[in-house]
């Protein structure tokens, strides 16, 4: 973080101070949410949870060297001392008033370019290739995991240093407002809308205002902004009349969706999908050039992150041959997002549960059986899908899960565990549709499924683990890829 006095931290957050003899003395260097992070030199914030209380943690904090508190009453000792503190109505708001403090403070001192990614698929790996795009022309901040709300945005702006350049902003949002809050706090320049699907529907209230939610991506972009906006999206391309900034469309192929609005378009042409699931395609660029691309990452439905923070590195002013380097050979960054191990006895793991929708389940699906097609150099492979429940997904759960089992059998998945109660209906649905015996199973957590896999597995398997984070698939997957040889039921 730059270092900032308890005196500047203070007037930037419209807070009172407490416990600070002399404030120009005291000197924040690093903040963070968590005591357990707290290092010599940080400011510790003491966000109340749902749960817990972070004001119960600044004794700890203090021991372990934060030099400063950012709480919304005064913590004393046990000599009624107050720690030293700076008091705020709302801790949260208080981060996203000094988020934006720092942001101000390095665009006074040089170029700054901040770019901002939202949609309901695909954010992390995109953030994650424009991270490797943006290092490469100078220091960038990029957030770590999925830090991408209220909370994580600042955070990650924290982690600036004095000469960072770049930052790769994340936005979630849960509720109509989320977004606009977020743009409101870092200003991007460029601002992009990667699709809207049904995530958090249940939510929201329904798709129409998940697309309202995501479009305040684009209304947030002042007209010197530019609006990075995905033309295969029917929903994303109508945000073209909620901006005055500058656009970009990226897509499938060069021809605009709607002919009279013909923006500057990065497309893909001639895509192909090897068979180790890594898609190749040539690169179009609004300034005429082309170039290959070959991603490390797995599934053809990478292209649209591709196109995504290549549209948006453009628009940011990067060179579209470094911008096509910095994709070619870049895998994922992430964890849990189809992170591939292959493991000593043959069996493939693709842990793709970190999180989870129908329009992401969908693509990993379609992946799992493109991989175990083979072709006339590589025989064809059994496919065992692991899949947990998709959350948030409102009145639509049972139906969106009974989708899927349906999906499994006409892709010719060989196998399906469905592990939960919420992903029952995938058994259900994909036993009903091809009359499945020992092909599909139901288990009721992680621990049967663990031995279901261990009695199953044989080498030459591909195994995929699929599930919304809280379903807890991506630990399963860990714990799976790890496994000996020893461990695992042979046949033949």
């Amino acid at each position: 973080m730059i270092a900032m006095s308890a005196a500047q931290l203070a007037r930037a957050v419209n807070g009172e101070l407490a416990g600070v003899p002399d404030p120009e003395s005291v000197t924040v260097t690093s903040v963070t949410t968590d005591s357990r992070e707290v290092t010599d030199g940080a400011l510790f914030v003491a966000k109340p949870g749902e749960t817990t209380d972070g004001h119960r943690f600044v004794p700890a904090a203090a021991d372990s060297g934060a030099v400063l508190h950012l709480t919304e009453r005064v913590v004393t000792d046990d000599a009624g001392a107050p720690y030293p503190c700076v008091v705020v109505a709302d801790v949260v708001l208080a981060m996203g008033a000094l988020a934006s403090h720092v942001l101000e403070q390095l665009r006074a001192a040089h170029p700054v370019t901040v770019v901002a990614v939202t949609g309901s698929v695909g954010k992390t790996t995109t953030k994650d290739l424009l991270h490797g795009i943006f290092a490469a022309q100078g220091p960038t901040v990029a957030p770590r995991n999925s830090y991408n709300g209220e909370v994580g945005v600042p955070l990650t702006v924290f982690t600036a240093t004095e000469d960072t350049e770049y930052f790769v902003i994340e936005m979630g949002a849960t509720h109509i407002g989320n977004i606009r809050y977020l743009c409101d706090t870092v200003r991007p320049d460029v601002g992009a809308v990667l699709c809207v699907g049904s995530a958090h529907a249940g939510e929201f209230g329904g798709v129409e205002n998940i697309a309202r939610a995501k479009g305040e991506m684009v209304e947030g972009l002042s007209a010197h902004g530019t609006a990075v906006l995905n033309d295969d999206d029917a929903r994303v391309r109508a945000m073209r009349e909620r901006t005055d900034a500058r656009i970009i469309s990226f897509g499938q192929g060069s021809d605009a969706h709607d002919p009279a609005h013909e923006d500057p378009r990065v497309w893909a042409e001639d895509v192909t999908v090897g068979t180790d699931g890594c898609p190749a395609f040539t690169l179009h660029f609004p300034d005429g050039s082309a170039h290959p691309v070959h991603s490390q990452l797995i599934g053809a439905h990478h292209v649209t992150n591709l196109l995504a923070a290549a549209a948006v590195a453009f628009g940011a002013g990067v060179p579209a041959a470094e911008i096509a380097a910095g994709l070619t050979g870049r895998g994922p960054r992430s964890r849990w997002r189809m992170e591939r191990t292959e493991r000593p006895d043959g069996v493939t793991v693709i842990n793709d549960a970190y999180n989870a929708n129908p329009q992401s389940m969908r693509a990993a699906l379609q992946t799992l059986a493109q991989l175990g097609r083979g072709d006339e150099e590589h025989p064809a492979r059994r496919t065992i899908a692991v899949l947990g429940g998709m959350f948030e997904l409102g009145d639509e759960s049972i139906t969106a899960h009974a989708d899927l089992g349906q999906l499994l059998v006409r892709l010719n998945v060989s196998h399906v565990v469905a592990v939960g109660e919420v992903a029952r209906p995938v058994y259900t649905a994909a036993t009903l549709e091809g009359s499945w015996g020992e092909e599909a199973a139901w288990v009721p957590d992680t621990e049967h499924a663990e031995q279901y896999l261990s009695d199953t597995l044989r080498p030459g398997d591909i195994v995929l683990f699929k599930a919304s984070n809280a379903a807890g698939l991506q630990h399963l997957g860990d714990r799976v890829a790890q496994a000996t040889t020893d461990t695992n039921h042979q046949e033949g």
